[in-house]
């Protein structure tokens, strides 16, 4: 598949400039999945942030490549910063495999975590959110808090019902996330999501701030089921309440 959008390049460029960064941005963008980039000399090249722009904006209407835009909202609608640092997502999960030669160890593993510094699994989980909230309305992204000291982040953020579901995809210990937890701090409900190698359950845990919130801690096969496990999480949620 990917020897074929490289061959058939030129169907998608407008010229031949063109042609030269999509070919290389295909060649450099599965070093750089589930990360945010920056346009202007991405991957270490000398191309412009413009040029860059239009090669990756081509291979999304290609569907090779989706890209991610943060937000910095807890309350809907999820209002996207299009002017921030995108995250790169490659639509198959496969390829990236592939091209990183990561079939053996994703083999051996017993959690996707400890695959690519994580990049796997946090793709995986992306894929699926992507295929399940791919309308106009239902639009995945992810959440940002930037501050001189330090940066939050959460790995993606979903609408449900009348709520924005933050989205961790991590293991270990539910305390350690940070940057989750300052989300819930700043969220009205009590609602959050942690996929992992582990068993379903949920945790009630408490934030940094002192904030209660129920915690979802979802495995990664039930990922595609998502939505069925939100309409029981926050059932069981406000039977607790």
């Amino acid at each position: 598949m990917l020897i074929s959008y490289i061959d058939d390049i030129e169907k998608y460029a407008r010229n031949d400039t063109l042609a030269r960064v999509i070919r290389y941005v295909i060649e450099n963008c599965f070093y750089h999945v589930a990360q945010r980039i920056k346009f202007e000399g991405f991957g270490r090249s000398n191309y412009r942030s413009r040029e860059i722009s239009e090669a990756l904006k081509t291979l999304k209407k290609a569907m090779l490549i989706y890209l991610i835009y943060p937000s910095t909202v807890t309350e809907l609608p999820i209002l996207i910063d299009s002017k921030k640092s995108p995250r790169l997502h490659i639509i198959d999960t496969g390829l990236v495999n592939y091209f990183a030669g990561l079939q053996k160890e994703l083999f051996g593993t017993e959690d996707l975590n400890d695959v690519y510094e994580g990049k796997i699994a946090e793709h995986v989980v992306g894929q699926e959110l992507i295929a399940i909230n791919s309308s106009i309305v239902n639009k995945v992204s992810f959440w940002v808090r930037e501050k001189k000291q330090s940066i939050a982040q959460v790995d993606y953020i979903i609408p449900y019902e009348k709520y924005i579901i933050p989205i961790e995809v991590k293991s270990g210990k539910a305390s350690r996330l940070r940057s989750l937890h300052e989300f819930m701090d700043l969220a009205s409900h009590n609602y959050a999501v942690r996929i992992y190698s582990g068993i379903l359950k949920v945790d009630k845990v408490q934030a940094v701030k002192g904030k209660r919130f129920y915690l979802l801690n979802l495995p990664f096969y039930l990922i595609g089921s998502i939505n069925k496990y939100l309409d029981w999480f926050l059932e069981e949620g406000k039977k607790k309440a």
